[in-house]
């Protein structure tokens, strides 16, 4: 009887192995702050992919850069090694296309210059000016046909420019505007880009109109309002509205080529078109390095105002 009691009482208060906890031991509310172990293979597999993305991304990038790269490089070769040596590092250095370039056509090319600065800056403020003004009135404002009229304005996004630059050219040449900067500069002081207006009306319309009804109650009118509560608030829009006219002013070859004819008049893209030949005795190495002068204040104001241009179309209504 001594050793089976004994023999039950030293089973009974044996130690017991340690088991690994439950999940119905564990204290309620910690069981999220277990660590999480991703697996080697699935980090390895996330590595490989973002090096593959950005590699994808950085040809991508060059394939779209590489006629600039090559512009660049062609205009420091002469012309005889342009279209012989495609690569571009340039084994023969000559900086004379950029002086030849400068002083080849009747003016200097400064002149050109100037002229493309003179059409810029009238349709930068003549755009700021009429589109803001407009974009005003269908926003804020109250009259008589008002769908009608942004309906009109939306629709005449879709009209080409080749459709109206007969009747355009017929007008500006009763007027004796042909072969001046007028044609291209008063139309913007008449709201005629209805884009910078439908971009500047999403925008105003974020603005609350308690706003309005504030400085209505402080005693201002219209005019007012405009001036020193909406146009200072919605500076990210007329950022955008600046930048766009600017690229597309500079850029425009078509209608400066109907309306200016004289050399003297001539602004960058048709002083530039000056340089090809139809003849086949085209100075390509100064066309290149007057396409480099040509690209620098394009390149300047995008660099300086893609903040705004950026903060413009992300806020202006795009919803």
């Amino acid at each position: 009887m001594t050793d089976a009691s004994t023999s039950t009482t030293s089973i009974k208060t044996a130690p017991t192995a340690a088991l690994p906890p439950s999940d119905s031991d564990v204290p309620p509310g910690t069981e999220d702050r277990r660590p999480t172990v991703r697996p080697r293979g699935r980090q390895v597999r996330a590595k490989v992919g973002s090096v593959l993305k950005h590699a994808g991304l950085i040809a991508f990038g060059f394939v779209m850069l590489y006629p600039l790269l090559w512009m660049v490089a062609s205009s420091f070769k002469p012309n005889a090694l342009i279209f012989r040596e495609p690569g571009l590092i340039p084994t023969d250095i000559d900086l004379s296309n950029y002086t030849d370039g400068w002083n080849a056509l009747l003016h200097p090319f400064s002149h050109y210059l100037i002229n493309s600065a003179i059409v810029v800056l009238g349709s930068v403020l003549g755009n700021l000016l009429s589109c803001s003004l407009a974009a005003y009135a269908f926003a804020r404002l109250e009259f008589k046909g008002k769908r009608l009229w942004f309906a009109v304005m939306l629709m005449s996004i879709m009209l080409p420019i080749h459709v109206v630059i007969v009747p355009q050219y017929v007008l500006f040449s009763q007027l004796e505007w042909i072969n001046t900067f007028l044609p291209l500069i008063v139309p913007k002081l008449l709201a005629t880009d209805a884009f910078f207006i439908f971009l500047m009306v999403q925008f105003f319309r974020g603005i609350p109109r308690e706003l309005d009804e504030a400085a209505t109650l402080d005693g201002a009118n219209h005019l007012r309002i405009y001036l020193q509560l909406m146009l200072p608030l919605s500076m990210p829009a007329l950022a955008t509205t600046a930048i766009f006219t600017f690229i597309w002013t500079w850029n425009d070859f078509f209608s400066q080529l109907i309306f200016l004819t004289r050399p003297e008049m001539y602004t960058v893209p048709i002083a530039l078109r000056t340089f090809v030949d139809s003849t086949g005795n085209s100075s390509w190495g100064s066309l290149f390095a007057m396409s480099i002068v040509s690209l620098i204040p394009v390149f300047i104001a995008f660099l300086f105002g893609q903040k705004y241009l950026v903060k413009g179309i992300a806020t202006t209504g795009i919803k």
